[in-house]
């Protein structure tokens, strides 16, 4: 059931399907809550599956010139409120991961678990921020088509492209949705977000961390190193996945993201 929610004045639009373990499914940059669609309808035969549409993205409103992962983190708070759930396993999608980490760090007791699906707890560098505010300038400047036709290939691996190519035209297609002023707003949120890396480490409830071995934005070989987790987190790593795992290798990805919700839910 689709339906539409008033935060802060501030259309939020969401689904809510299925039965079971809620779980809240927070999609990335430049995408909505329609990137999860095949993902959701696979994950609701099993959990109660809750999506977002991220304030700035999809068919929610704008809340205010700076969207923090703290204030997406509130709308979150929100939206569970607003369901009637009480705990929840929650996931996000690279942005939407960010998101998820400032959630974990401010609510706590409202999680029976987390997963990051291509994000990291890391705060922007020097050169991502003045990628970010390029994007800005850009967007200003009437090109968000060419920023969507060049990020959103990007996000899925080189070897993927071509038959993936319905997938890819569709996540274009999914991203020239979103309203300038979101965009920008999310962009100015994201660069200002702090390292959260503690949550990782001092998490009191099941984590699993989702990779791709060929993400053209977070480097594997890279990463890797610096992946910390305590006795309660996993690694699962997509050998044939760039950023968009749920897309590009959806067997494997509900496979054990269902085994994750078992373990979570006791």
């Amino acid at each position: 059931m689709e339906k539409i929610l008033d935060y802060k004045g501030c259309p939020v639009r969401i689904t809510d399907e299925g039965t079971g373990v809620p779980v809240v499914l927070l999609h990335g940059y430049l995408e909505s809550l329609n990137i999860w669609d095949a993902f959701a309808d696979r994950l609701k035969e099993h959990c109660r599956v809750i999506c977002i549409d991220i304030p700035g993205h999809g068919k929610s409103g704008v809340i205010d010139e700076v969207h923090s992962m703290e204030l997406m983190a509130q709308t979150v708070q929100f939206v569970l409120d607003a369901q009637l759930i009480e705990k929840c396993i929650l996931t996000g999608h690279s942005m939407g991961g960010y998101a998820a980490l400032a959630f974990a760090e401010n609510y706590p007791e409202r999680l029976l678990g987390l997963c990051l699906f291509h994000a990291t707890p890391f705060a922007d560098t020097e050169e991502k921020i003045q990628n970010r505010d390029r994007e800005i300038e850009m967007i200003k400047a009437g090109k968000k088509d060419l920023i969507c036709k060049t990020n959103i290939p990007k996000g899925f691996a080189d070897d993927n492209l071509a038959i993936l190519k319905n997938e890819v035209d569709r996540a274009i297609r999914i991203a020239m949705q979103s309203s300038n002023n979101g965009i920008i707003a999310l962009l100015r949120g994201m660069k200002s977000r702090p390292d959260r890396s503690h949550v990782i480490k001092t998490a009191g409830y099941p984590l699993l961390w989702i990779l791709g071995k060929k993400d053209n934005y977070i480097q594997f070989e890279n990463i890797r190193p610096r992946i910390e987790l305590n006795d309660l987190g996993a690694l699962l790593v997509l050998e044939n996945s760039g950023h968009m795992g749920f897309i590009e290798e959806p067997d494997i990805s509900v496979e054990r993201f269902v085994s994750f919700t078992g373990k979570c839910s006791g």
